[in-house]
């Protein structure tokens, strides 16, 4: 089934669309070895705050972040920890 959506809808789905984008802009410029996946969500969480919304993932289902910080062997939904600080050479995949 496909649901259309009316323009006001769009617009809204397009404004949300660019913060997001905003945020994974800066996300690419933080993100870095020494850094930790909490400090990569807290970032975020701080940088929707002063755009005055909320990450979708926060309270997801009980998700309690706002990215997803997958690293390495982490296909996906890794939840960012103080303990996972980045290494050299690290993948890391950032869903927001």
């Amino acid at each position: 089934m496909v649901i259309l959506k009316s323009q006001h809808e769009i617009e809204i789905m397009r404004k949300a669309n660019l913060i997001v984008a905003e945020v994974l802009q800066e996300l690419r410029l933080l993100v870095a070895p020494g850094i930790s996946t909490i400090d990569v969500d807290r970032f975020a969480e701080e940088y929707v705050k002063k755009k005055g919304v909320k990450a979708a993932f926060k309270g997801y289902n009980g998700f309690p972040s706002s990215v997803c910080a997958s690293v390495n062997n982490v296909v996906v939904h890794g939840i960012p920890s103080a303990r996972k600080v980045l290494k050299d050479g690290d993948i890391i995949g950032v869903d927001f």
